[in-house]
């Protein structure tokens, strides 16, 4: 690989270790995402501690982590594969930060901003399977699950080379929801609905 290629690589992962949740509640004066609600430092969390706006702020500010660094991926004309793991070093970033002793978020924004630049396609299918499970459901980790499933086959039908990066962030993402997914099992798990009313 090229010096390009392996700076995007850190780069990406150290633009992920960046904890947007902690940065967003410090300027909102909320509490610190890790230690309230699920403890996790994500915007879904930041929505259950009462920061709407916030929560917002954090979904952008991470979808951008994955996408910064795939679009200068595709940019500077990297090989395929290699744009495959700058995303998946980005998603490690988020979800095992160097900054925060390596206890990060869960991941799907970031994962889902470094699809974009993989093509409207790819990121549509994504959204489209993410919003009707949701509407179905109401359950934004089942939501995130199922779309981590599936995904691997939409870059497979579209984007072949890609396969094998994405598939590891996607089951980096259900491993990651593990905790949800024992709860949705228990019948224990918040519907979005809920956390919009608090």
């Amino acid at each position: 690989m090229s010096v390009i290629a392996y700076l995007l690589i850190l780069g990406a992962y150290l633009l992920g270790s960046i904890s947007s949740a902690v940065i967003f509640c410090k300027l909102a004066g909320l509490p610190d995402p890790r230690e309230h609600g699920s403890h996790n430092p994500g915007a879904t969390n930041v929505l259950r501690i009462g920061g709407k706006l916030s929560a917002l702020g954090v979904l952008f500010a991470d979808i951008l982590k994955g996408m910064l660094p795939v679009s200068l991926g595709f940019y500077f004309e990297l090989p395929t594969s290699v744009i495959g793991f700058i995303a998946l070093a980005a998603c490690l970033g988020h979800i095992f930060p160097i900054f925060f002793k390596f206890q990060g978020g869960k991941g799907v924004a970031t994962a889902f901003g470094a699809i974009i630049p993989m093509g409207y396609a790819i990121s549509g299918a994504a959204v489209g399977t993410w919003l009707l499970v949701f509407l179905i459901s109401g359950y934004s980790s089942l939501s995130a699950v199922i779309t981590a499933l599936v995904v691997p086959a939409y870059v497979w039908w579209f984007k072949p080379e890609l396969t094998f990066p994405v598939a590891l962030v996607c089951c980096l993402l259900v491993y990651r929801h593990h905790d949800n997914i024992q709860r949705l099992w228990r019948g224990q798990e918040d519907k979005i609905w809920k956390k919009l009313r608090k």
